[in-house]
């Protein structure tokens, strides 16, 4: 009986500083999930990190952080191959590729591009225009065939697939056509002050936003702060945005679907419900600090871990670089 060959899967994240809840719950925390059924390549993105402006030590020092945190969350680098963006060339080879088989104006409708310049005024450069064609190399290069992505990534993953089309009917077939692989349930976490917006690092009011390495004190207090409504009783219902949000993190970190929280918290205020939130994601979240917490103090270990991701990274990824290469014309230098 043939055994079927696993799917491949890529993901990457941006190293800019501790990641969210709405990182670990929309993305982080299902990757080590994935392991036993995928072959997963894992990527700190640390290209597209500075298309807005960094300070070059702290952009180090994150890096190795989010290494560290994406394997404290369950990416096992025996298991997926987990690598830094920039250790692997061909990232930005296939980037200049693929640019050449995109248009301006597919780029010009990025939505992500618009926000993004009106957040950063000063520093509207090319590369935050492009980096959407960056973002289509790093999955096309690893052959990929499902992407987990968030709803607000449905965009760029569309232009990822409409350029390796475009590229395959031109030189010929060579890139698989990416599918989105987007979680049942929790794939969009809302900010705790304004639940009509992601949760995001960059909210104004920082008791939007839960980081996955706070104390248990800091998570609990930011909770009991969260936004509800003016209704009192605990129920998944259209209109009662800040409540919802509540409870589809509840139901993440316990598994309880939403008639047993309503039955949980029959009877009683928002007051108790926003506290038991706060507590059962903070005792969700202790396993990841306490391992984080570990790897962080040893370097070495996670160096290790890196150079192999990126050796077995560049390996698959050279393969597809040297035929697009070929398909394009440019000469063998072997």
């Amino acid at each position: 009986m043939e055994t079927q060959e696993k799917k491949i899967i890529f993901s990457g994240i941006q190293p800019t500083g501790t990641f969210t809840l709405g990182n670990y719950i929309g993305a982080i925390r299902n990757w080590g999930k994935l392991q036993d059924d995928y072959n997963c390549i894992y990527s700190i993105v640390d290209m597209h990190a500075i298309t807005v402006k960094q300070d070059p030590a702290q952009l180090r020092k994150h890096t190795i952080e989010a290494y560290a945190l994406i394997m404290a969350c369950g990416v096992d680098p025996q298991k997926s191959i987990a690598f830094i963006q920039s250790h692997n060339k061909c990232h930005a080879e296939m980037n200049w590729v693929l640019s050449c088989s995109t248009q301006f104006g597919e780029l010009s409708r990025m939505t992500q591009f618009k926000a993004k310049s009106e957040k950063h005024p000063d520093d509207i450069n090319a590369g935050l225009f492009t980096y959407p064609v960056l973002m289509a190399g790093d999955i096309l290069l690893y052959q990929t065939d499902l992407v987990p992505i968030g709803a607000d990534q449905k965009q760029h993953l569309e232009l990822s697939r409409n350029v390796a089309q475009r590229f395959n009917q031109k030189y010929g077939e060579l890139f698989k056509i990416p599918e989105p692989y987007i979680p049942e349930k929790g794939a969009r976490v809302m900010s705790l002050q304004d639940p009509t917006k992601k949760m995001s690092k960059s909210d104004e009011n920082q008791n939007g936003c839960i980081y996955i390495l706070d104390d248990k004190d800091t998570i609990v207090r930011k909770f009991r702060k969260a936004i509800t409504d003016s209704d009192s009783k605990v129920r998944y219902a259209e209109g009662k945005d800040g409540v919802n949000n509540l409870m589809t993190i509840y139901s993440v970190v316990t598994g309880k679907n939403y008639d047993e929280i309503e039955q949980e918290f029959d009877g009683k205020g928002y007051g108790d419900f926003k506290t038991a939130v706060g507590e059962a994601v903070a005792d969700h979240l202790e396993p990841v600090r306490t391992e984080y917490a570990r790897l962080i103090a040893d370097k070495a270990y996670i160096k290790e871990c890196y150079t192999k991701g990126a050796e077995q990274a560049t390996r698959i990824a050279q393969k597809t670089m040297s035929k697009a290469y070929r398909k394009v014309g440019f000469v063998d230098i072997r």
